[in-house]
């Protein structure tokens, strides 16, 4: 019943989620998404335009933190989650986010949950939009390498190697090639590198 309400994008979120994490029974949450439900708040907004009953279930995953809570009751896991919408950089402060609840308590394992989609089109153009895309990362002890990020003025010219236009291309390319990947902001560059072995405080 749970899944049939749910919209392709949470889905998307809680299918990666569990597959990150399936082994581990308990974990803190970070959950990040630029837009999250807006296209099921947009849904809620044209029912309301043409005076048709809002559905409460639709009004209940619409918020932000939705997905988490939902992967939460599924599991029956009570750890603390926290849902992260910061812009075009959501995913690289959520990853920030992640970082430092683990390394302010190693002992407890951190999942990081991104899913997002371009916003609906009655909203227009919308700056740096994203990616339909889900990735989950789990921070703990067994961990066999890791991501290392960075941030600096953006190159010149924006002729860094492996530049993208969006995070999550820059991350999903650090993953699935071990080399680092580049995405390049007003407000800088980030850099995100492969690591082999386990996770080190910095």
């Amino acid at each position: 019943m749970v899944r049939r309400r749910l919209s392709t994008l949470s889905k998307s979120a809680l299918k990666v989620a569990h597959d990150c994490a399936a082994d581990v029974p308990r974990a803190r949450v970070v959950f990040a998404s630029r837009h999250g439900e807006l296209r099921r708040t947009a849904g809620i907004l044209a029912d309301i335009e043409n005076a048709a009953p809002v559905s409460p279930t639709a009004f209940s995953l619409s918020v932000l933190n939705a997905m988490s809570g939902v992967f939460g009751i599924a599991r029956g896991d009570t750890s603390p989650a926290i849902a992260v919408s910061a812009g075009p950089a959501t995913l690289g402060l959520a990853l920030l986010e992640a970082h430092a609840q683990y390394a302010s308590d190693p002992a407890s394992p951190v999942l990081l949950v991104y899913a997002d989609e371009p916003a609906d089109a009655r909203f227009g153009s919308v700056a740096d939009e994203v990616d339909t895309c889900a990735l989950a990362v789990l921070l703990d002890g067994s961990a066999s390498a890791s991501l290392v990020c960075s941030h600096g003025p953006a190159t010149a010219g924006g002729q860094a190697a492996n530049v993208t236009t969006t995070q999550s291309q820059a991350v999903l390319h650090c993953l699935s090639s071990r080399t680092s990947g580049v995405w390049q902001h007003a407000d800088g560059s980030w850099t995100w590198q492969w690591r082999e072995g386990p996770w080190q405080a910095h």
